[in-house]
């Protein structure tokens, strides 16, 4: 009965993992089936460890020979990875638990908590990070930041230049940055006005005004 119970836990706990927080932040299908998958297998084996006679070696064999099994279908980002992780390690406390002690579940529940502040977008909402290739080469540190600042329009927290390319003239950088708490509008930056401004000059109006448009004289 302990088992099952263990069981019925872990499907209910990799659900809402699943469905109820890596689903609806992030919207990726394949990832639900492979972190289903892992918790349901991961569970599986933990179980028939735990119910046969087999050693201790055999079963940490089998989960080393596991170990070396390398996810090259695409890269996955490192929230993911942290899913993954939590998705093994319900499957594995729930396979392994063989009483109703407090512990386990608690240790269970503690995961998709965990889980649920970890990975929710409103810590650390304003952080970003990317990789950006800049047109030009720049070597300097406080050029860098300036530059960089002024194409993000926010504070450059790190930069981390990963290839400096002289011949190309060209700069790939590694990004960690902090937007504004309340973004300015183009034209409160001043960068519409300019354009405003050249589109009136260039108006028809405007160009027989200056006499550059101006019907023929007979």
């Amino acid at each position: 009965m302990a088992q099952f119970a263990f069981i019925l836990l872990d499907l209910a706990l990799i659900s809402v993992l699943t469905f109820g927080l890596y689903f609806p932040r992030h919207r990726n299908r394949d990832l639900v089936v492979a972190y289903l998958c892992v918790n349901v297998g991961v569970l599986a084996v933990a179980e028939v460890l735990a119910s046969s006679v087999v050693g201790v070696g055999l079963g940490l064999g089998l989960f080393g020979v596991l170990s070396i099994i390398r996810l090259r279908s695409s890269e996955i980002a490192q929230h993911e990875v942290a899913y993954y992780f939590a998705a093994l390690a319900l499957g594995l406390i729930a396979g392994l638990s063989s009483t109703l002690a407090p512990l386990p579940i608690a240790l269970m529940l503690l995961l998709v908590v965990v889980m649920y502040l970890g990975d929710s977008p409103r810590l650390l909402r304003r952080y970003r990070q990317q990789i950006i290739t800049l047109d030009r080469a720049i070597a300097d540190e406080g050029e860098l930041h300036d530059r960089l600042e002024r194409t993000l329009g926010a504070r450059v927290r790190v930069a981390i230049v990963q290839q400096l390319d002289l011949v190309n003239d060209t700069t790939l950088v590694d990004v960690r940055y902090q937007v504004p708490q309340h973004p300015r509008s183009r034209s409160a930056t001043g960068s519409a006005a300019p354009d405003a401004a050249l589109s009136e000059a260039g108006s028809p109006a405007a160009l027989r005004a200056d006499g550059l448009y101006s019907e023929a004289r007979s």
